[in-house]
């Protein structure tokens, strides 16, 4: 009708439909957003991983890293890490007790690994003044030693599980060793160990060093009980020690130019071990590294100390 005030608009309420399709698409984006976040954290690991630049300092040390399977990640190593074959073509940074801290920072490293032998002391302040996080890892010439550096190696580099498998493996070799010198016919031999690196640095090896343990863990006797460390060898030392064999690192030996150079050495010509030529020479990092290859080092001394063992295989 004319002048009367025009119904109200039919209004129809859309709120319920309109409520629930925002809910759903509120979820979807809460969604792709965690699932970007998943992602992006995902991401950002992998990166961290292969961001890692990791030198190691010690043979040893770099011998349990890449043991671990954590050798993908070492950028450079020092002269002494030359197991295994990677190891050995790493680019080299001098050796672990002569470093320059510039060489090193050089490589932008973000974790150093380090024996405690490694220095001076003041290139490894110098290297921690620069920011880079350097770990020390406790030398110990002993099996409990070995089983220590790699715990704590494995620990650093989050590989635990890895770390108690090389240990286990290690202890099985041991107790293969061990089995193997329970079987042995001859009595303890005198170990003579002979240090040398060319004419002239000749040492005999005496207690408290990583060779005195290593024959005593394969059945053997140290020759030399009198003094601890190292001391020149002399031709009276040679003759009073009376080594049923004498027991040398193959760069020692090459540095001396093989077998009959051992022999020409002050006094040794007039020991049993000459007279029955019984010379025993393995790697320098294999015998005294006190790292994963303990157990089959001191299996193979064991052998080699007592030959009816090898001969009885």
């Amino acid at each position: 009708m004319e002048g009367a005030a025009p119904s109200a608009p039919r209004v129809h309420s859309f709120a319920p439909s309109v409520t629930k399709r925002s809910h759903r698409i509120r979820r979807r984006r809460r969604g792709a957003l965690q699932a970007l976040l998943f992602a992006l954290v995902a991401s950002n690991g992998v990166h961290a991983a292969e961001a890692r630049r990791l030198v190691t300092l010690g043979g040893d040390v770099t011998e349990i890293v890449y043991g671990l399977g954590g050798g993908a990640d070492v950028v450079a190593a020092d002269t002494s890490s030359v197991y295994p074959p990677e190891a050995a073509a790493l680019p080299k940074v001098g050796y672990q007790r002569q470093l320059a801290a510039e060489g090193v920072l050089a490589l932008n490293p973000t974790l150093i690994l380090a024996s405690d032998e490694a220095g001076p002391p003041a290139a490894i302040t110098q290297l921690r003044d620069a920011g880079v996080t350097v770990e020390t890892i406790a030398t110990d010439d002993s099996v409990a030693g070995a089983t220590t550096k790699i715990r704590r190696i494995a620990e650093l580099l989050g590989l635990r599980e890895a770390g108690e498998r090389l240990i286990a493996d290690m202890n099985a070799a041991l107790a293969g060793a061990e089995r193997e010198r329970a079987r042995a016919r001859s009595a303890s031999p005198r170990v003579l160990f002979v240090y040398a690196r060319g004419a002239g640095t000749v040492s005999a090896g005496g207690r408290s060093t990583a060779a005195d343990a290593m024959i005593h863990l394969a059945g053997g006797r140290n020759a030399i009980v009198e003094f601890d460390g190292f001391k020149p060898l002399t031709a009276e030392g040679a003759v009073a020690a009376a080594p049923d064999v004498v027991l040398m690192l193959s760069r020692g030996i090459e540095s001396l130019g093989g077998a009959d150079a051992v022999w020409a050495q002050p006094g040794l010509a007039q020991t049993p071990a000459a007279q029955n030529r019984r010379l025993v020479v393995m790697d320098d990092l294999y015998l005294l590294g006190f790292g994963p290859r303990t157990g089959a080092a001191v299996a193979e001394l064991t052998r080699q100390l007592h030959p009816e063992l090898a001969t009885a295989q």
